[in-house]
């Protein structure tokens, strides 16, 4: 048998997972399971639109429980005690800048489960993440990206 794929989070992340399996099983699928009832009562089924949308809804919804359900199952949370303050790594916030002179940027490096790049949160298994996991506040790093090889400077791990 395969091994199962961890997933690395931090607490929040891991809770905000919790949060949305709870959401999903106890207000999402009683509606689906609702309107899949009403959409029934219309008659004939295999021409029914309502029931059609009613029961792909229901399969993603279940797909989307499975998923959360597997994420939460095998999570691995993010312990940082281990490393060194100043060390990049999961679950902590990297500001770096691009040379020679670009403006600083900063993102927190979190498991791929709890990715949001819009709130400034890369996935540790993202081109950016992977170049500058162990990389020290200092130190001159080339990160290998879909657009191109670009040389950066770590400024603050926090």
């Amino acid at each position: 048998m395969a091994e199962e794929k961890m997933y690395p989070m931090t607490e929040e992340g891991q809770q905000k997972l919790q949060n949305e399996l709870e959401e999903l099983k106890t207000v999402k699928r009683p509606k689906v399971i609702d309107r899949i009832k009403i959409a029934r009562s219309y008659g004939d089924l295999s021409e029914n639109s309502e029931y059609e949308s009613a029961k792909d809804e229901q399969s993603m919804l279940e797909t989307r429980i499975s998923t959360v359900e597997r994420m939460l199952q095998y999570a691995q949370i993010i312990d940082n005690d281990d490393t060194d303050k100043d060390e990049i790594s999961v679950g902590k916030k990297v500001t770096f800048k691009e040379l020679p002179d670009e403006d600083p940027e900063e993102y927190t490096i979190v498991g791929a489960a709890e990715a949001d790049p819009m709130s400034g949160k890369i996935s540790n298994e993202s081109p950016i993440a992977k170049g500058l996991l162990g990389h020290r506040v200092g130190e001159k790093v080339t990160l290998e990206t879909p657009g191109g090889d670009m040389t950066v400077e770590v400024l603050k791990v926090d």
